[in-house]
C-alpha cells in the first residue's frame, strides 16, 4: 500500500472512528484541494447533518436520491470551505481549545440546554462531541479570515449613504416602507416531485436558521433569485408595492423575524424582515443604508477573493 493510501486511511479513521475499518477502505475521494482529500462520506456526513427531520424520516433509498441530486452543490461549498481553512493556516491563524469551548457554552447557553441534552442533541446528529468541536473549530477558523481579509477591510463613507438615499427617495418617502431579504427558489416547470424536494431545501434553511446561522450567508449559497449576491437583501419596497402572499406574512412579523417558507407563483420564498421604517426615521433609513451597501461590498470582494484562492489552487472533483 503506497503512502498516499495510508494518508487517506488514517485520515478517514480519525473522523469517522464510529465506521468499521472495511467500510474506512470502500471509501472513495471524491475532490483533491491542493494536497488535502474530500472523502465521499465526508460529504455524505455533511448532507445527513443538514438534512431535515423530513429527509431523516425518509426510507434510506429515497434520501439517497435526494443526497444523490445534491451532491456537486455541497461539494462545491466543502472545496470552498477547505481552501478557506488552508489560507487561513498559511496566514498563521489558529483556534484555541478555550475559542471552541467557549463558543460551545455559548451555543448551549443561547438553547437553554445542559449537558446532557447537548451530548443527546449531537448523538441524533450522528456526531462525537470530538467531530463536532473539529467541525465548530473549522468554522471559527473560516470566520477569521474572511473577517481579516475581507470584513475588516470594507469601509461605507457617509456620501454613499448619502447617494443611495438621494437615488431611492421615492421609494423612501411614500408611506410604509420595508427593509426586507429573501431566500427563492424557482417554481419547477413540471411537478414532478421537485416540489417535494424544494420544500425540503427550505425546511433544511429554516432549522439552520433557527441554530443561530446568518440569513445573508444562506441567502448567497442557496437563493436562485439575483438578490441572493447580495446576500438576499431587496433593499427599500414600498408596502403598496409587495404582493398580497408577502402582506399576509409579513403581517405576522416583527422586525428580526424570518418567515416560514412559502410558496407564490413564482417558487417558494423564505423573507426577513430587517427593518420597517417611515419616511421621518431618517437615522434608521441610514444605518439600514449602510448595512446594505457593507454587504453588497462584502459579497463582491468575497467572490472575488474565493475565487482568487481556486484560481491558485489545484482542484480535482471525482463526483
Amino acid at each position: 500500500m503506497n503512502r498516499f493510501k495510508i494518508i487517506i486511511i488514517i485520515l478517514l479513521l480519525c473522523i469517522f472512528s464510529s465506521a468499521s475499518f472495511a467500510a474506512v477502505l470502500l471509501d472513495r475521494v471524491v475532490a483533491i484541494v491542493n494536497k488535502e482529500v474530500i472523502t465521499w462520506s465526508e460529504l455524505y456526513r455533511m448532507m445527513e447533518f443538514e438534512a431535515t427531520n423530513q429527509v431523516k424520516a425518509m426510507k434510506e433509498e429515497e434520501r439517497m436520491k435526494i443526497f444523490k441530486g445534491n451532491e456537486a452543490f455541497f461539494l462545491e461549498r466543502l472545496i470552498d470551505m477547505r481552501l478557506q481553512i488552508q489560507e487561513a493556516k498559511r496566514l498563521g491563524l489558529d483556534v484555541t481549545p478555550e475559542e471552541v469551548k467557549e463558543a460551545i457554552e455559548n451555543i448551549k447557553k443561547k438553547h437553554s440546554m445542559t449537558d446532557v441534552t447537548f451530548a443527546e442533541s449531537l448523538r441524533k446528529e450522528g456526531l462525537t462531541l470530538e467531530i463536532y468541536k473539529k467541525l465548530f473549530s473549522e468554522q471559527i477558523m473560516i470566520s477569521k479570515v474572511v473577517s481579516q481579509q475581507i470584513r475588516s477591510k470594507i469601509v461605507v463613507s457617509d456620501e454613499e449613504v448619502k447617494k443611495y438615499i438621494e437615488d431611492h427617495r421615492e421609494i423612501l418617502s411614500d408611506g410604509e416602507t420595508y427593509n426586507l431579504s429573501q431566500i427563492f427558489f424557482r417554481k419547477p416547470k413540471d411537478d414532478t416531485g421537485k416540489n417535494i424536494i424544494i420544500e425540503d431545501r427550505g425546511f433544511m434553511i429554516i432549522q439552520r436558521l433557527k441554530a443561530g446561522e446568518d440569513f445573508s450567508a444562506l441567502a448567497r449559497e442557496y437563493s436562485e433569485d439575483p438578490s441572493g449576491k447580495l446576500g438576499g437583501n431587496l433593499g427599500f419596497i414600498k408596502k403598496s408595492h409587495i404582493a398580497k402572499e408577502f402582506k399576509e406574512v409579513l403581517s405576522h412579523m416583527k422586525t428580526g423575524d424570518f418567515s416560514m417558507p412559502f410558496w407564490t407563483e413564482k417558487g417558494l420564498h423564505i423573507i426577513k424582515l430587517d427593518e420597517k421604517i417611515s419616511a421621518q426615521n431618517i437615522d434608521e433609513v441610514k444605518e439600514n443604508v449602510r448595512k446594505q451597501l457593507t454587504e453588497e461590498q462584502f459579497l463582491d470582494k468575497y467572490r472575488s477573493w474565493v475565487k482568487s484562492l481556486r484560481e491558485k489552487s489545484y482542484i480535482e472533483i471525482n463526483l
